[in-house]
């Protein structure tokens, strides 16, 4: 039969357990960091842990100029993630709309990585081919 004790035991057990559980759904921030050739621009990749354990990634640019106003001129701005040690992922476009903001999502296994952004002609390019215009690192996921 259980007693008082036990009976303030398990609802505050769960209530821990179900906290914590939504303490690893939350999403992080880390502040994108711009290059000199887009000082303007700025940003915040947020991520946060799927159920299934991979990691959901959005990116918000503002104030980021269209590919074709840099020097030299692009037609795209492509999403990379590394690993430490890796070699780049393209992870897709970054399409800039007319008010100069962006939001990228996609979903991935990594847990600490690199996020840059670089201008590219080619959207599918293998390589980053130029200095990056956003980066950050995410950690701890």
């Amino acid at each position: 039969m259980p007693t008082m004790k036990h009976k303030l035991f398990f609802p505050s057990l769960i209530f821990i357990l179900v906290f914590q559980c939504g303490l690893s759904l939350q999403a992080k921030n880390f502040p994108l960091t711009s290059s000199s050739t887009t000082p303007a621009a700025s940003g915040k990749v947020e991520v946060k842990k799927d159920k299934n354990g991979n990691t959901t990634v959005t990116i918000l640019t503002q104030h980021l100029a269209e590919p074709g106003m840099l020097t030299p001129p692009a037609t795209n701005y492509i999403v990379w993630f590394r690993e430490e040690g890796g070699e780049p992922m393209n992870e897709g476009q970054l399409k800039v709309g007319k008010s100069l903001r962006s939001e990228f999502k996609t979903t991935t296994r990594f847990r600490n990585f690199e996020v840059f952004v670089t201008p590219e002609s080619d959207p599918t390019v293998k390589n980053p081919s130029g200095d990056s215009v956003l980066k950050t690192k995410v950690q701890n996921i």
